[in-house]
């Protein structure tokens, strides 16, 4: 076989930061071409956070090779008009702003799908997309914390461990890709894409299921 298995699908990703970057980047690992839309200013957060290596950040160079990048205002006719015409072309758009933000800004699901109704759109979040707290603002610990997770590291009698890394940010960027790869084969079959919701709180919770477990069997 020739390629990898998504050459040939092309991925918008207007995330930042750790979430939506590490999802496109396994995308980007199975042969997608990943176009980063970053805004006129300073782009993804992440590209000013150290450690430098030959004056880029460390951390954006690990989550964003292969990837390609365009500056966009999405604020401007202009510049929704060319986000919607590559959204035309593409498989896959990829955000990670507070929930209602695309759709303020003309570019949400419901605006992409009407120009290719194939589109597989995913939106990474704290909280999700809807419920009481989708508007408030999280990191990676937040999530962490309030999934239960964290008062299980550490010892018992002692004050709890902060894990060494972003549980929260990594698994919903998995549960995003897994997410995005099951809709593509749903679209290629049906021709219908799809609003894929993905919460970071979500995802953390989901490692619990074995303490969830022994807690119902009766466990401390």
């Amino acid at each position: 076989m020739n390629g990898k298995p998504l050459t040939g699908v092309r991925v918008l990703d207007l995330s930042r930061l750790l979430p939506g970057p590490f999802c496109t980047l396994l995308l980007s690992d199975l042969g997608a071409e990943v176009i980063k839309i970053e805004d006129l200013e300073s782009g993804d957060y992440i590209r000013a956070m150290a450690p430098f290596v030959d004056g880029q950040s460390a951390y954006f160079l690990a989550l964003n090779p292969g990837k390609k990048s365009i500056c966009l205002n999405l604020k401007a006719p202009a510049g929704k008009d060319i986000f919607l015409r590559l959204a035309a072309t593409a498989g896959v758009v990829v955000e990670s702003f507070r929930p209602g933000t695309v759709d303020r800004l003309g570019i949400g699901y419901r605006a992409v799908e009407s120009v290719n109704p194939r589109i597989v759109y995913c939106s990474i979040s704290g909280f999700g997309q809807d419920g009481p707290d989708r508007d408030r603002a999280g990191h990676d610990l937040d999530f962490v914390s309030r999934s239960g997770l964290l008062g299980l590291c550490g010892r018992p009698d002692g004050v709890p461990a902060i894990p060494p890394v972003q549980i929260a940010d990594l698994s919903s960027a998995m549960y995003a890709a897994a997410g995005i790869l099951a809709y593509l084969r749903e679209a290629e079959r049906t021709g219908k894409g799809r609003h894929l919701d993905v919460g970071m709180l979500d995802s953390a919770l989901s490692w619990m299921i074995m303490p969830v477990a022994e807690y119902a069997a009766g466990e401390r």
